[in-house]
């Protein structure tokens, strides 16, 4: 009998979104190393894509996940049932940003997804249900996420073309145009928008311009959904992004990725006032199944707390300039671009990058490029990384080069 290895299942059940996935076959991960079968170490420099903030399988993570498997998984429907889990977490999330008020209260109601996709979704009923608007705008180069909601915020055609229609009333403005800002008017639901835009290659801008857009979304009564999908939990030098701009307070704030420690999980964060119209015309407003899993729950709090605790945020910055100062030696990097280890190197062409980025990962260290900066290389690993693994992976990047 022919024995049929993992790679060949792979390729043959599990369904492709490129014609070249890595097809690495990692056995097990620790830290900011993956590893595979024969025992080569990967490091992770862009940790799962915004993942694995505190590291793959950090000990704190997994015992908060063997003691919630020892007591329940999945009870009932969202909302239902009174489970610690989610209580605690929702607390330590309302907590983090206990110092900030928008314009409709404290940012202290919390309502739990799988993912940030669905966190954007949800976001988006909300605003449109809050305001009895239609319109959301969101920025040029965006990414909010997949699905079709989420989808037709995008703002990179060649990517949502070939799924119209999507939804009808989206609007895109500029991400740091202020001359684009009136564009937000009395029509508008909504605003969704990165701190830092992400997958346009690491555009931080200047803080003027979003406190113009959180001026203008107050005059004309729109909501300001910011999304810290990639940014929050400590990823740029503060637990929350928006803190080191103004900090301009969001309406609502979505989350998800490196809230989870590894597990699945996103939430949506606003204030009772704003979150209690979910609760009637229609009554459940907004379910979910599996949102706010117990498992990932907890795995979610052991995160938060090991980043707080441990003021991983406040290393971030000062690892990110190491990056910046080991890397900015080379003449093919033309820019670095970002804010603690939200980082973003930019080359000359896709052409230049993606051998620098295959040669590295054949060397064993992993990096990406953006999906609509394709010339530039994401550097993100996980905040736990020392300033010798920096040294390391740097090498290997200039070694590639």
């Amino acid at each position: 009998m022919n024995i049929i290895s993992h790679r060949q299942l792979f390729f043959q059940h599990v369904a492709q979104t490129s014609d070249f996935p890595l097809a690495l076959e990692i056995e097990r991960a620790e830290g900011v190393y993956l590893y595979t079968a024969d025992g080569q170490a990967y490091m992770d420099l862009i940790s799962g894509i915004g993942v694995s903030n505190v590291g793959h399988r950090h000990p704190k993570v997994l015992a908060a996940i063997q003691e919630q498997l020892d007591k329940y998984l999945h009870l009932m429907v969202y909302g239902e049932y009174v489970q610690t889990s989610q209580t605690k977490l929702a607390q330590a999330l309302a907590e983090t940003l206990a110092p900030y008020t928008s314009p409709y209260g404290a940012l202290s109601n919390v309502y739990f997804t799988n993912s940030g996709t669905e966190a954007i979704e949800g976001a988006m009923k909300l605003a449109k249900r809050f305001t009895g608007r239609t319109e959301i705008i969101s920025c040029l180069n965006a990414y909010h996420g997949a699905t079709q909601g989420a989808l037709s915020l995008s703002g990179d055609e060649n990517f949502k073309r070939n799924y119209r229609p999507l939804l009808p009333d989206i609007r895109h403005i500029a991400h740091g145009n202020l001359t684009h800002v009136e564009q937000i008017s009395h029509r508008t639901a909504a605003v969704v928008i990165e701190v830092i835009t992400a997958e346009a290659g690491i555009r931080v801008p200047d803080p003027a311009y979003l406190k113009a857009v959180r001026q203008r979304c107050t005059e004309v009564g729109a909501l300001l959904i910011i999304d810290e999908i990639q940014t929050g939990f400590g990823r740029t030098g503060s637990f929350w992004a928006f803190e080191d701009f103004g900090p301009v307070v969001p309406d609502v704030l979505v989350c998800a990725k490196g809230m989870g420690g590894g597990m699945p999980i996103g939430a949506f964060i606003s204030s009772p006032e704003v979150m209690s119209v979910f609760k009637n015309n229609p009554i459940l407003g907004h379910i979910t199944t599996f949102g706010g899993h117990p498992v990932s729950c907890a795995a979610s709090l052991a995160t938060l707390n090991v980043i707080r605790d441990e003021q991983l945020f406040a290393q971030a910055e000062a690892k990110g300039q190491l990056f910046r100062q080991l890397l900015g030696a080379s003449p093919a990097i033309k820019e670095i671009r970002g804010k603690g280890l939200m980082l973003a190197a930019e080359f000359e062409s896709f052409d230049v990058l993606k051998p620098v980025i295959d040669r590295a990962i054949e060397k064993g260290v992993i990096t990406d490029w953006f999906l609509f900066c394709n010339n530039s290389m994401r550097i993100a690993p996980p905040l736990i990384i020392t300033d010798e693994q920096i040294l390391e992976a740097c090498a290997v990047i200039l070694d590639a080069i």
